[in-house]
């Protein structure tokens, strides 16, 4: 049996980044290699430690389309959508729909980090 889910892994062109813009977002840091620069990871924060893994044409996820499916997107809890929404702009993610906006029983935003990544800040 499986003990744990160890890690969540990004593709992405540039890893470090990635990883920086996640550290930041999420009060953490970053874990580099210097010999493996292809692979940076991202610790210290509460939850799953993500990773970000250099893909030779990586070519971003499209939302909501499907010409290039998200495949996964990270949700984060959060007290505050508007403040945590003006932070993750800050460092350079984009709205991608402010969904509690446009649909009253919804709790969430959705924004793609700089490589694309569709995640969801969401109030609880």
């Amino acid at each position: 049996m499986i003990r744990k889910l160890q890690m969540v892994a990004l593709d992405c062109a540039d890893p470090a980044r990635l990883a920086q813009f996640y550290a930041d977002l999420l009060g953490g840091r970053v874990v580099a290699d210097p010999d493996a620069p292809e692979w940076v990871e991202v610790h210290g924060f509460e939850g799953i430690p993500l990773a970000c893994q250099r893909v030779d044409g990586y070519r971003p996820p499209e939302w909501p389309g499907q010409e290039r499916p998200q495949q996964l997107h990270l949700d984060f809890d959060v007290d505050d959508l508007d403040a945590e929404e003006q932070r993750a702009l800050a460092l350079g993610a984009t709205v991608l729909e402010r969904t509690d906006q446009v649909r009253p029983d919804a709790n969430w935003r959705v924004y793609a980090d700089p490589a694309g990544h569709p995640f969801c800040l969401c109030l609880h």
